[in-house]
């Protein structure tokens, strides 16, 4: 069993990956004073270090962990949904990164957290709290439960969106124009949604039982776009079961 490791000023950390969150992680570690190699490639050498972490893709996990556990006293990765089988803690950063971010980006979101031991879970939780993180438990059971509900939350958001940018060209405005328009929307609705859940912010056709006006928009987006139509079925049904919710309330 090697020894536990507290994250102070002189803990040295190598982070290996240069994408997009490796990149931002590094600047941030460093701009409290940690002292950071990297971003290493997956294939480099590890220097010895305290703690190395990876940020790599999910199905590169393993190789760079076995490289990097010659070398580090503590080795954790930044997947959401990978349990622990090669390193010893696990920190995700709850939000998306195009890895131009400034190094505060991590201040106020949450940080699923996990360790094989209760030292390692600390040092997962300083990580997470340095990073001006908050950190949340998540263990390897739930790991990928927790990483679809941030998939919905970002990825398929991203998907409904464009699909909303798609049938406003086809009614005659640009791109530019309809994402200017739409965001108000978005925002009214992310916050109603965010103070009172899905059911009671639920507006329009379907909430009011509209069938006519459903089937007029069924109808205008097969004909702008059919590869949209069972989309638009797939939400219209999952809708009206939120619909039945409130309903019901």
């Amino acid at each position: 069993m090697t020894s536990s490791v507290t994250l102070a000023p002189e803990t040295t950390v190598a982070i290996i990956g240069a994408g997009r969150l490796g990149g931002v992680l590094a600047r941030a570690l460093r701009a409290q004073g940690i002292v950071v190699y990297g971003p290493l490639g997956r294939g480099g050498g590890v220097p010895d270090v305290d703690i190395a972490i990876l940020c790599v893709p999910d199905s590169a996990i393993p190789d760079p962990a076995a490289s990097a556990r010659r070398t580090a006293t503590r080795i954790g990765h930044v997947s959401g949904a990978t349990p622990l089988d090669d390193v010893d803690f696990s920190v995700h950063p709850l939000q998306t990164f195009t890895g131009a971010e400034s190094p505060d980006v991590f201040h106020g979101i949450g940080a699923a957290i996990s360790g094989r031991t209760l030292d390692d879970q600390r040092l997962a939780e300083q990580l997470a709290r340095t990073l001006g993180a908050s950190p949340f438990e998540i263990d390897d059971v739930h790991r990928a439960g927790y990483h679809a509900a941030a998939s919905f939350a970002s990825n398929f958001v991203l998907t409904v969106l464009d699909a909303a940018e798609q049938l406003a060209a086809s009614a005659g405005i640009s791109s530019d124009e309809a994402r200017d328009l739409l965001a108000p929307l978005i925002r009214r609705t992310f916050d109603n949604w965010q103070s009172g859940g899905a059911a009671a912010s639920l507006t329009g056709p379907i909430a009011r039982g509209d069938e006519v006006t459903i089937a007029r928009q069924r109808a205008a987006v097969d004909e702008a776009d059919p590869a949209l139509t069972s989309l638009f079925d797939e939400l219209a049904a999952a809708t009206r079961a939120i619909a039945r919710e409130k309903a019901a309330a």
